[in-house]
């Protein structure tokens, strides 16, 4: 039963009572049973971004279900409502040769996000390049027709549903592209703050109210919150900003609030922390980025967020791995440990 089901799932979802019944009962059928087999074989359910090997195993389930179906394309497997004539056929063949079971092998995750990963990695209509003025007059024009039905306006455009809400988002109003402005600074800050009690409220009431005992900032120390942020709704009370320019301007004011002063990258302490940065990453064996547990990592250089450590190795690979665009995320670790590390500790 449900209550059941979204007890069980609670194990491998934390965040399951804020899902809706009706997920809870897709999720029951296509993941449940699929989570207790990585339980038995020691693997976790993952979430947040896609790692290089998982995008291969999806990338071979979806050929592999292609083969063995003779549906023509990956397009047609994943968007079928775009050819009618072939809709029955497929629907069927999806059904007896079980396409949800396929599709998921061997990935520990939601089966909702390996679809969705899926459609984004095999959409021919994702990498169309940059709009032109006749595409943006389209979309303004589609959008005061159809609000916001990204399907239909994807379909009218030949575009993602995904790039066509991004760009309307990115035009619908006049951005500024200068340096901040107090007042702008202040609403960002205002509607970061807004939207973290009401997440707080929800989460944890007790929380909110010691927060307006408060006569300090303890909200900003909540980091973790800054990347589930809804990001357009914080552009749309900041007013003269697209939604990347205030996420980047929140993780700066964030870096700010929580490194205090401190100097971590300068003198004998940033040689220190380069060395220590190499190391650890050395010694997580991550294959791609999105493996490394960056909240961690940030720990031990002090109270960071996670966007300042990245943006501290993303520098120093940069700075010092010649071609390093050509490289995998490893190859790039073990240069940094094989041949900058002598360096930097030499030079300590």
């Amino acid at each position: 039963d449900l209550d059941t089901a979204r007890q069980e799932l609670e194990e491998f979802i934390p965040h399951v009572k804020n899902i809706s019944d009706s997920s809870i009962k897709k999720m029951a059928g296509r993941d449940l049973m699929r989570f207790k087999e990585f339980k038995k074989q020691g693997i976790a359910v993952k979430f947040g971004r896609f790692t290089q090997k998982e995008n291969k195993q999806i990338q071979k389930n979806v050929e592999e279900f292609l083969s063995l179906t003779g549906i023509e394309s990956a397009e047609k497997l994943l968007f079928t409502w775009r050819y009618p004539e072939d809709k029955d056929t497929i629907h069927r063949l999806k059904t007896e040769h079980h396409f949800c079971e396929k599709i998921s092998e061997g990935i520990p995750r939601p089966w909702r996000l390996i679809y969705y990963r899926a459609r984004k990695m095999f959409d021919p209509n994702n990498y169309k390049g940059r709009y032109t003025k006749e595409e943006k007059e389209k979309l303004k024009k589609y959008q005061a027709l159809h609000g916001n039905d990204w399907k239909k306006i994807s379909e009218l455009m030949s575009r993602s549903n995904l790039s066509v809400a991004m760009k309307f988002s990115e035009i619908k109003s006049a951005i500024n592209y200068g340096s901040w402005t107090k007042e702008e600074t202040q609403k960002l800050m205002n509607a970061v703050k807004e939207v973290m009690r009401r997440k707080l409220k929800t989460e944890n009431p007790s929380s909110l109210s010691s927060l307006e005992q408060s006569n300090t900032d303890p909200w900003i120390d909540r980091e973790q919150l800054y990347q589930q942020l809804p990001w357009t709704e914080i552009e749309t009370k900041v007013g003269s900003r697209y939604w990347r320019q205030c996420k980047q301007k929140w993780n700066s004011i964030l870096t700010n609030k929580l490194n205090k002063g401190q100097q971590l990258y300068r003198g004998t302490n940033g040689l220190q922390a380069k060395i220590n940065l190499i190391k650890r990453l050395y010694e997580t064996k991550a294959e791609d980025a999105s493996e490394v547990n960056w909240d961690e990592l940030s720990n031990a250089f002090g109270d960071v967020p996670r966007a300042y450590v990245q943006a501290k190795f993303y520098r120093l690979k940069v700075s010092s791995v010649p071609l390093w665009k050509r490289k995998t995320f490893s190859e790039i670790i073990d240069y940094l440990y094989e041949k900058k590390l002598p360096e930097l500790e030499e030079e300590l």
